[in-house]
């Protein structure tokens, strides 16, 4: 779908377009795309400010599942047009 315009890829749902893109980004084994997006997602930041302390088991179950729930096209919230214009960006480039 590389040929594809931008305003076809604008007329898809933003879980249209974080699919295609993930599924683009996963052939290429690209994890500087996934990085770029897990910066962008609502409470990243929180995931990010853990102490990082030696020992420290990481976020919480509860975290973990929220993060994948984002990641799977759920609670984009106020991110949600810089997200969508990331993963169109991705699409025509890849």
């Amino acid at each position: 779908m590389t040929d594809a315009t931008f305003a076809e890829l604008d007329a898809l749902t933003t879980e249209e377009l974080r699919e295609r893109a993930f599924a683009r980004a996963r052939e290429r084994r690209d994890l500087g795309f996934f990085w770029s997006v897990f910066k962008h997602l609502p409470d990243s930041d929180d995931a990010a400010a853990l102490d990082g302390a030696p020992h420290t088991v990481g976020p919480t179950i509860d975290e973990a599942v929220a993060l994948w729930r984002e990641l799977t096209g759920h609670g984009y919230g106020e991110q949600e047009p810089l997200l969508r214009a990331a993963f169109i960006d991705y699409l025509q480039k890849h």
